[in-house]
């Protein structure tokens, strides 16, 4: 990993790291905080996850207007990781004051949420800045196995957090992680590329620049429509995920954090060997692997039943293969859409996908509220984890099978 002696891309992967590793934290704290402290609902679980997510349905594509404008993208990033924490913070007040409420935790979640659109539209410009294109798959896999290591210790950790410290406490862990992010990005000094300066247009027409290059490209579209699929019905799942394993499969919070971490290990396994994997597959094959390999294995939780130890040996199972799917998907695809991205793009081209991919997100989580009031939380598990899978099928008609090396930059 000779990126890392790159002292511009350490500083960019030192801070995602750490801010990966606090996010994993309050994957964990946040649901349980609702559960716990609030005794939320499935609807209201529902509408928990959609309010972290519709900024991404509302935000991203004036947002990536707005970027492809925006010279100085790192300053945005640290200035979303200073808000997000400042937000954060205030759930641990609010509960030392005795009052938290639920409508101040879909709050802090919907304005973070917004803080995060602007972060993750300017991350690919930061990126393409710090990592030559001949390494792309290498810094996307220094960062995803970031992520997988955070995978492995965050949820574990909050899980401790909570039972120690309540949920709302264990979220200052994240809000610490945003400001060691902002100072390592503030190291970073490699030249941004250069902004569309394009002021003829207005923002209707650059907003439908970003969906007809995303909709008409081969490769671009069957993809987001397949990752698209897959997000919105692993989001209704992941909505009663935590319902369903405290209520009703009775995993007290400090096991849940370990089953989660150690689903992760599958994750770290996935960040190593998702190169291997497309060098030897091809990336696009890869690609339609991972589609596969991270929904299907969920199965085995509303599957999992009998005694404990077989219920628990079910859930590691699945979070482990999940892990390792999801890193064989995001890394290779996410190469292919840095190589693909024409730089004058890249903010409106993110926005465009992000739109739809992230966007869809609430959407499942609402859905899976729903489908679990009106099914029962079980049910509504197999329904979400059978079609996530069939989100592949749309990869299967187009060029993205025969892609073998990184594709071209698109016109």
């Amino acid at each position: 990993m000779t990126l890392l002696r790159e002292r511009e891309f350490r500083s960019f992967w030192l801070g995602q790291s750490v801010s990966l590793f606090g996010d994993q934290i309050t994957y964990v704290a946040l649901p349980l905080a609702a559960v716990l402290v609030l005794d939320a609902g499935p609807a209201q679980m529902g509408y928990l996850g959609a309010a972290a997510l519709l900024p991404h349905l509302l935000l991203s594509l004036p947002a990536g207007v707005w970027l492809d404008r925006v010279a100085q993208r790192k300053r945005v990033m640290i200035g979303a990781d200073l808000g997000r924490a400042a937000l954060l913070a205030t759930i641990p007040l609010a509960y030392g004051l005795d009052a938290l409420t639920l409508g101040q935790l879909y709050a802090v979640a919907f304005l973070t949420g917004c803080l995060a659109v602007l972060f993750d539209l300017s991350y690919p410009t930061l990126f393409v800045s710090v990592a030559p294109r001949e390494r792309f798959v290498e810094g996307n896999s220094l960062i995803h196995g970031s992520r997988s290591f955070s995978l492995v210790g965050g949820p574990s950790l909050g899980g401790v957090l909570v039972q120690v410290f309540s949920a709302p406490f264990a979220l200052l862990a994240d809000a610490v992680s945003y400001l060691v992010s902002a100072f390592f990005l503030g190291r970073v000094r490699s030249a941004e590329p250069p902004v569309d300066a394009d002021e003829g247009k207005g923002l209707r027409d650059r907003v439908v620049t970003g969906l007809r290059f995303i909709g008409g490209n081969e490769i671009f579209r069957p993809s987001l429509t397949a990752v698209a699929t897959l997000n919105f019905f692993n989001y209704a799942f992941s909505a009663l995920f935590v319902l369903y394993a405290i209520r009703s499969l009775g995993i007290e919070a400090g096991t849940l954090g370990l089953v989660l971490g150690a689903g992760a290990f599958g994750a770290v396994c996935g960040a190593f060997v998702a190169g291997r994997v497309g060098r030897r597959l091809g990336i696009g094959r890869a690609f339609l692997l991972g589609c596969v390999l991270f929904p299907a294995p969920l199965v085995l939780v509303p599957l999992a039943g009998g005694p404990r130890w077989l219920v628990l040996g079910m859930l590691f199972a699945a979070e482990f293969l999940s892990g390792l799917g999801v890193m064989i998907l995001d890394i290779n695809v996410g190469s292919m859409m840095f190589a693909l991205t024409p730089d004058r793009l890249r903010a409106r081209a993110t926005g465009a996908f992000n739109f739809v991919n992230w966007g869809i997100r609430p959407l499942g989580s609402l859905a899976g509220g729903g489908l679990g009031a009106a099914l029962g939380v079980r049910p509504a598990l197999w329904v979400s984890t059978l079609a996530a899978v069939a989100g592949v099928l749309w990869l299967l008609p187009s060029p993205v099978p025969a892609l073998r090396d990184l594709p071209e930059e698109a016109a």
